[in-house]
C-alpha cells in the first residue's frame, strides 16, 4: 500500500484535530503572528491551515508585500497547508435571491464574497487568486475556503471545474472534483465584532467542547479579531485543551490516493 493511501485510511481511523487561522495576509501581519505562536503552541509547527486572501478589502494586496509573501513561503517549508481564501473577502454582489441576501446580511458583515458570483466571475477570481498565492508559496494551494464559508451556485461549480483538491464551508470539508464528504460537523470558530457575538461564540465554544467529542474529525477556525480580545484568546486555548488527546492533522490527511467519502463522522 503506498504512503498516501496509508495517510488516507489512517486519518479517517483515527480521531483528528484540524486548525485554521483565516484571513491571513499583509493588512494582519501582526494578529496573525499572535495566533501562529498560540496555535503552535497547542498543535505543534506547521500542522495547522493558513488561509491566504490575495488582498484584503483591495487595501493590502499580497502581490506588492514580497516580505509577506516570503514568510508565507517559509511557513509553507515548514509544513502549514496554504488554501485560497476568496480574493478580496468583500462581498460586492447585488443579491437577488432572497435567502442569499439574507446570509449577506445576517452571516458576515459584508464579507461573504462568492456568495453572489456568477460562475464567470467566481473563474476570475478564483484564476487571479491562485495565481497570486501560489507564486508566493512556490507550490499549489491545499483548496479553496470561501469567505464566511458562505457559497453561491456560482461559486460551487467554478470551484468544481478549476480542480480545487479540497474545499470547505460551516458544516463539512469535501472533494469538489467528486463531490464525496471527507468530514462532517460544524466548525468551532469565535466572532469579536459585537459584544452579541462574542457571547454567542464563547457560548458556542464551550458546547462544542463537549457535544463534538464523539465525531472523529473536529475543526476550529480562528481570525485576526480574536488576538484582540482577552475572552475568545481564552476561549480559543480551553477549546484546543479539551481536544488535545486528538492527533493535530491536515485537511489533505483526508484525502486518501483517490480521495473518499466519511460515510459516518461520529464513533
Amino acid at each position: 500500500m503506498s504512503d498516501r493511501a496509508d495517510q488516507g485510511r489512517s486519518a479517517k481511523a483515527r480521531r483528528i484535530l484540524l486548525a485554521s487561522i483565516h484571513d491571513v495576509g499583509p493588512r494582519f501581519e501582526s494578529e496573525v503572528d499572535q495566533l501562529v505562536d498560540r496555535v503552535e503552541a497547542h498543535v505543534g509547527t506547521g500542522r495547522f491551515a493558513m488561509l491566504v486572501v490575495p488582498d484584503h478589502w483591495g487595501e493590502a494586496p499580497l502581490s506588492e508585500s514580497p516580505a509577506f509573501a516570503a514568510r508565507l513561503r517559509r511557513w509553507a517549508d515548514n509544513g502549514v497547508e496554504m488554501f485560497l481564501h476568496g480574493w478580496s473577502h468583500r462581498d460586492d454582489s447585488a443579491h437577488a435571491d432572497a435567502r442569499a441576501a439574507w446570509k449577506a446580511k445576517h452571516m458576515t458583515a459584508g464579507e461573504g464574497e462568492f456568495l453572489g458570483l456568477s460562475e464567470a466571475e467566481a473563474t476570475r477570481r478564483l484564476r487571479a487568486g491562485r495565481a497570486v498565492v501560489e507564486d508566493a508559496i512556490g507550490r499549489p494551494v491545499a483548496g479553496f475556503i470561501a469567505p464566511a464559508w458562505l457559497y453561491g451556485p456560482g461559486a460551487h461549480a467554478a470551484v468544481r471545474h478549476e480542480h480545487f483538491p479540497l474545499a470547505e464551508d460551516h458544516m463539512q470539508v469535501w472533494d469538489p472534483a467528486s463531490g464525496d464528504v471527507l468530514a462532517r460537523g460544524p466548525v468551532i470558530t469565535w466572532a469579536s465584532r459585537s459584544r452579541a457575538r462574542i457571547r454567542s461564540s464563547l457560548a458556542f465554544a464551550a458546547l462544542a467542547r463537549f457535544a463534538l467529542q464523539p465525531l472523529r474529525t473536529v475543526r476550529l477556525a480562528v481570525h485576526p479579531g480574536d488576538a484582540h480580545v482577552p475572552a475568545l484568546l481564552r476561549s480559543i486555548d480551553a477549546t484546543f485543551t479539551a481536544f488535545s488527546g486528538r492527533q493535530a492533522a491536515h485537511y489533505s490527511d483526508l484525502l486518501g490516493p483517490q480521495g473518499g467519502r466519511v460515510r459516518g463522522e461520529v464513533g
